[in-house]
């Protein structure tokens, strides 16, 4: 029989009692975390948000406490009614912050049972994760999910607070919106009312967010939701959020000074003070240094080492002299096995682009001086793993645009093998050890990327983002080397968040679309509102949209984004809790005038 609550009211938190509370009456409210019963004893350790306390049902309770007490189960939701006692010094528990003192029940009031679970909160061993999603309300209940959550809630309070006191207006803008596909695909809602048309869930708030700037709002923020129909992987969910501002007559300076700001505010929730402002690299430094846009400033940068041979020496390496010879310097990895050399070999893998040299010693006897000369560009001290990445020998002449993208693929492909030997020595070399932060600004990106499959240019950004006005005129020349005034913020070799000076003419913003290969006729069905919008006095602005999600995985040292996400997917997109998506009956279809085509018919 199940007891009610109406005449009782919780007096404290399970996890605030401390020993200064002792001789109160209390009344606590929570699940049952573990019970241990003694015979004569029962003890119960009482969980909520806040912490665990342990309660003692004693024979002087009464019979009816005590047979109350026998029957309940772990989860069980009880009321208990007591006072608080200091534990002998012998069974104080330092472990949690109520160790010193228990409660003693005079009452225990049954609120609710719990059918056995496939898993509990006070489990050591977690269930497998689609478990864990699947029962996420009992997943949820775990402390380290609840201190996640908490951290996350912080967070978010941290940036608003702050954004308010810089003058920033939180302005919601719309979820139902107009398709602009511009990366991931979006996703659709089909019209009701408009049979055959439909709005889009926004991939980010990007043209409205302009739009308020053409709006005179001067500074705007969201903590938003967006949404992209892409492929997942562990940083990276098909609905997440984002902190999202834009500023008028803003220099990069200005934008990098309020993320500075903000992100200093939220990292303080677990008690670390930034140096700012943080380090800035352009992306052609961050390729040359590191072989990716979102550099890992935790282990050493690479060294250019090309000079260290003579052309001679790379004809007998077959490796060319015209592209890229770095070394990697991985610190305090020791001698490796010869199954460990071959590991990374496998590592790299088969490249028709670089070639990797792992033996330093066997590379050594061959070319002494070289080597001599490596180690000092590198850095390198004795107990340091060091390996060599060079450009594959080529077997004709290519244009300055090809020998471009060849340099930076050497380059990728040194930065992929740097961060894979980091990830595999992460316990030699130490760096790795959550608490380590390092930020910085990669500035200058690449204008347009070439997308091999269509033959064309694409905006690597987005196409509202500003070029530098003193590489106008190789739009069309040579887009590849029109740099966008784009950047990046960056965390221990994940990117936080992108931003960019907008475009704020209508001409300008026509002549990026052409570059695009945008047809006038194009332009106007997809961007029409919007180029008439830049029209009517538009001012100078720009901004940048910060994952909150990934901050908050980071700082919680969690490995996922789902470790930090109340209601997430899986990597198949899939909300396992509530069984979505599902099929929807004919009727709704109807409605939508919407068919849907069977699996044997794709």
């Amino acid at each position: 029989m199940l007891d009610f609550l109406s005449d009782l009211k919780r007096t404290h938190m399970c996890g605030e009692l401390r020993a200064s509370d002792a001789g109160s009456k209390v009344v606590l409210m929570g699940w049952v975390n573990r019970r241990r019963d003694l015979g004569s004893l029962i003890f119960l350790d009482l969980r909520d948000r806040s912490g665990i306390t342990q309660v003692v049902v004693t024979a002087d309770a009464g019979a009816a406490v005590h047979e109350k007490a026998t029957a309940v189960r772990s989860e069980f939701v009880v009321a208990v009614i007591g006072h608080v006692k200091l534990r002998d010094a012998g069974t104080v528990n330092s472990n949690i912050p109520t160790g010193e003192i228990e409660v003693v029940a005079d009452e225990l009031r049954l609120l609710n049972d719990c059918k056995p679970l496939p898993f509990t909160p006070a489990d050591t061993v977690l269930a497998n994760e689609e478990v864990r999603l699947k029962y996420r309300y009992v997943d949820l209940r775990r402390p380290e999910m609840q201190r996640n959550i908490e951290l996350r809630h912080k967070v978010a309070i941290a940036i608003r607070e702050y954004l308010n006191s810089q003058g920033f207006y939180e302005i919601e803008t719309p979820f139902m919106t107009r398709s602009t596909p511009e990366g991931a695909r979006d996703y659709l809602v089909p019209s009701r009312v408009y049979p055959g048309e439909f709005y889009a869930l926004p991939q980010s708030p990007q043209i409205f967010k302009q739009i308020l700037m053409i709006s005179g709002f001067d500074r705007y923020f969201q903590i938003v939701r967006c949404f992209r129909d892409e492929d997942l992987r562990a940083d990276r969910q098909p609905e997440f959020t984002q902190i999202d501002l834009e500023m008028s007559f803003p220099r990069p300076e200005t934008v990098f000074k309020v993320v500075e700001g903000f992100l200093t505010a939220a990292f303080t929730c677990i008690g670390v003070d930034l140096a700012t402002p943080f380090p800035r690299m352009s992306y052609d430094e961050a390729i040359r240094l590191y072989g990716i846009d979102k550099p890992d400033l935790r282990l050493p940068p690479m060294a250019d080492v090309r000079a260290a041979f003579a052309p001679e020496n790379l004809a007998t390496l077959n490796a060319d002299p015209e592209l890229p010879v770095v070394a990697i310097a991985i610190p305090k990895v020791g001698e490796l096995s010869r199954k460990e050399r071959d590991e990374i070999k496998t590592m790299f893998g088969d490249r028709k682009e670089a070639k990797a040299f792992e033996d330093i010693k066997r590379l050594e006897k061959s070319f002494p001086e070289a080597v001599a000369k490596i180690r000092e560009s590198a850095k390198a001290n004795p107990e340091d793993l060091l390996v060599v990445v060079a450009g594959a020998k080529r077997t004709e002449a290519v244009s300055a645009a090809k020998a471009r993208q060849q340099a930076e693929a050497v380059y990728a492909a040194a930065g992929q093998l740097r961060l894979a030997l980091g990830q595999k020595y992460a316990e030699r070399h130490g760096g790795f050890k959550h608490g380590h932060f390092r930020l910085l600004w990669v500035t200058d990106f690449p204008m347009f990327e070439w997308d091999e499959t269509e033959g064309r240019w694409n905006a690597a950004h987005h196409p509202f983002t500003s070029p530098h006005e003193q590489d106008m005129d190789k739009l069309e020349s040579d887009p590849g080397a029109v740099r966008a005034l784009a950047y990046d913020v960056v965390l221990n070799g994940t990117e936080l968040g992108s931003g960019s000076i907008r475009i704020h003419r209508q001409d300008i913003q026509s002549i990026i679309f052409k570059a695009l290969g945008m047809s006038p006729e194009e332009q106007q069905a997809r961007f029409g509102f919007f180029l008439e919008a830049l029209q009517y006095g538009t001012p100078p602005h720009g901004g940048i949209a910060l994952g909150l999600d990934r901050i908050v995985m980071i700082l919680a040292g969690a490995e996922s984004l789902r470790e930090v996400i109340p209601f997430p997917k899986t990597a198949k997109a899939v909300d396992l809790m509530v069984d979505a998506p599902t099929p929807v009956n004919e009727r709704q279809l109807k409605e939508l005038g919407i068919a849907v085509v069977g699996k044997k018919d794709l």
